[in-house]
């Protein structure tokens, strides 16, 4: 749930995390372009012949499920996602299709499906060594499992973050947003294997040109990784921590003679496809 303006000033009879939430699929899609083409690379390594039913799993604004329906345009295509925000705009840009709000660490498939695509959300979900095989559990025979997740947290734009969370006043309010849990490709490898008759994995790293110098970089992470740190602060305590963040980022992603920043962006991708019945 990776997925345009700058975020709206807070509307003070709301909480900071309602507040957020009104913003959150405008914010995703500010680098729209940027933020789909993994799914586009992920979803040509997946065998869709014969598919049936496809389910976009963290759905986020749409964008994802919009590039899975033309990839199978034979089947039946839904989404879900724990953001009723994200679900109105998914809803508003494709009528046609079916999405509905839903936790995936509790998901119920009704019927096998064909294809479950989760597009950079996965990430945002703990115990992988459950939820990696309930999702297998839910494909039918020869079906496929896609996931494709940010494996950025070794980036300078994750370890500033970490260190501007660790060192101001609003170090307590922060303590345990952080996302930690990180595993390798030889461990999902392993996980999904015994499983699946066909186990894909690679990494790619995004070199994604971002107008504007840092204000860009911290505009892209205030759609991801931003989120949590900054709905667990008051619009004062914001306000600084991005001017400080933003001041770190400037140092470490210095701007091309255009003003253009190169955002280096790693990603690692799965198709976990089970045996034909």
């Amino acid at each position: 749930m990776e997925k345009a303006t700058a975020a709206q000033p807070d509307d003070q009879a709301q909480s900071p995390a309602e507040s957020l939430a009104d913003w959150q699929a405008k914010q995703y899609m500010l680098f729209e372009n940027e933020r789909t083409r993994p799914v586009r690379d992920l979803l040509a390594a997946v065998p869709v012949d014969g598919a049936r039913r496809a389910v976009d799993i963290g759905c986020g604004p749409g964008n994802s499920t919009e590039v899975l329906a033309a990839r199978v345009p034979g089947a039946v295509v839904s989404g879900i996602d724990s953001s009723p925000d994200m679900i109105a705009a998914a809803r508003q840009r494709l009528p046609q299709l079916s999405f509905e709000a839903g936790d995936i660490s509790t998901w119920e498939a009704r019927d096998p499906y064909d294809v479950i695509l989760a597009n950079a959300v996965l990430q945002w979900v703990p115990d992988h060594e459950r939820v990696f095989p309930a999702l297998v559990e839910k494909l039918a025979g020869g079906g496929s499992l896609a996931v494709q997740m940010p494996d950025n947290l070794d980036e300078p734009a994750h370890r500033l973050l970490r260190e501007v969370a660790n060192d101001g006043p609003w170090a307590a309010k922060l303590t345990g947003v952080e996302r930690t849990m990180r595993y390798g490709a030889g461990w999902y490898y392993a996980l999904l294997k015994p499983l699946c008759e066909r186990v894909d994995v690679w990494r790619t790293t995004y070199h994604h040109p971002l107008a504007g110098g840092a204000d860009a970089v911290v505009e892209w992470f205030k759609g991801s990784a931003l989120r949590p740190f900054l709905t667990a602060l008051d619009e004062a305590e914001r306000a600084a921590f991005l001017q400080r963040y933003r001041d770190e980022i400037a140092r470490a992603y210095p701007a091309l003679a255009d003003g253009t920043v190169l955002l280096p962006f790693p990603r690692l991708f799965i198709v976990a496809t089970r045996a034909a019945n």
